[in-house]
């Protein structure tokens, strides 16, 4: 599932012109039959401090089985936090890390879900579509918060949506996962379209307003301490 597409000991601006060159390569337009999706997984990534005050990245990958939605597999790996925090470049913050956890599963999902971005990026290239290239897998990007764009408000209503836009293009939508509650951004990543990613979503959510194949791998990278030695896999 992985293959190297370059190099993470980057600068800030050469991390911006390697997000400009790597957009052109991903696939933002292909469907996604949920009813062959057999596996999603959700991946998460907790930073915390260790007693030396240096930065720990502890990352989890959940996969969950569907459409049943039980988690069947978790993996984990930690490392120093490579990349500063700057908007926009999550992926080189969170992305080796990850790929270390990705690297360890058994099982290959059908689709992964990032608490991230996608294509609503300033530069189409949010850590879902990145790490997307990566894997050659799909991928989506289910954020809880706006990166860039304007959008309406949508209804309030289970599965309302209003379109994400930014210089004149549809990069995403404003989805409503459960009534009464905030809506999340999402976009495709890499080798689906923006209605499987929403068709999908909307799947995987079931009492929260985050899809549970990212809330597991949340619960996962959180409950990490960074002066325990994790196992670096589950299986059930």
């Amino acid at each position: 599932m992985r293959r190297a597409l370059h190099g993470w000991d980057l600068t800030p601006e050469q991390a911006v012109a390697l997000q400009k060159r790597l957009a052109a390569d991903v696939i933002f337009d292909r469907p996604l039959l949920l009813e062959r999706v057999k596996h999603v997984a959700g991946v998460d990534v907790s930073v915390r401090m260790n007693q030396k005050g240096e930065a720990l990245s502890q990352a989890a990958v959940a996969v969950l089985s569907f459409p049943r939605l039980e988690v069947v597999e978790t993996t984990t790996a930690r490392m120093m936090t490579p990349f500063p925090y700057i908007p926009g470049l999550l992926s080189f913050r969170e992305g080796p890390v990850l790929l270390e956890a990705i690297a360890k599963l058994e099982r290959k999902p059908d689709v992964f879900l990032f608490d991230g971005m996608g294509r609503a990026h300033p530069r189409r290239l949010g850590i879902a579509s990145h790490i997307g290239l990566w894997l050659g897998l799909p991928t989506l990007g289910c954020g809880k918060t706006r990166l860039v764009g304007r959008h309406d408000d949508p209804a309030n209503a289970r599965g309302a949506y209003a379109p994400l836009i930014d210089n004149g293009e549809v990069i995403g939508v404003v989805l409503r996962t459960r009534a009464g509650v905030k809506p999340v951004y999402v976009s495709p990543g890499h080798l689906i379209d923006l209605s499987s990613a929403i068709a999908v979503t909307l799947a995987c959510t079931t009492r929260y307003r985050l899809p549970e194949p990212i809330r597991a791998a949340h619960k996962a990278a959180g409950a990490l301490s960074p002066l325990e030695q994790p196992d670096d896999s589950t299986s059930a």
